[in-house]
């Protein structure tokens, strides 16, 4: 056997299998509420300018993302417009508008 079989070989048994569909809604879940989270902590998003911290960003992103409605603070007094739309944002793309997109682009790799 030759060095470019052998090196063949190993790359045929070494390349990666494609990721299913349910991991890639799950990984693009998690990566929007990161994102979220990360526009949350901005001083921009509060209303006083002060950054709130990465964990009530986080939690409010995940509750947004998720359309549960949960919060830690009010969202009048806590987010500036800015915040607000970060969050309105992710309730949208949380909900049907996110579900439909990805099934939309899961069915457009497969084919």
């Amino acid at each position: 056997m030759g060095w470019r079989n052998r090196v063949a070989a190993f790359w045929i048994r070494r390349r990666r299998r494609p990721i299913s569909a349910t991991k890639t809604i799950a990984l693009t879940f998690g990566a929007i509420i990161l994102l979220g989270a990360c526009l949350l902590t901005l001083p921009a998003a509060s209303r006083s300018g002060i950054s709130c911290g990465f964990r009530p960003a986080l939690f409010t992103a995940t509750s947004a993302t998720c359309v549960t409605g949960l919060v830690l603070y009010d969202t009048w007094s806590q987010w500036s417009g800015f915040g607000q739309v970060v969050i309105i944002s992710l309730i949208q793309i949380g909900g049907l508008g996110f579900m439909s997109a990805a099934t939309l682009f899961v069915f457009l790799l497969h084919k």
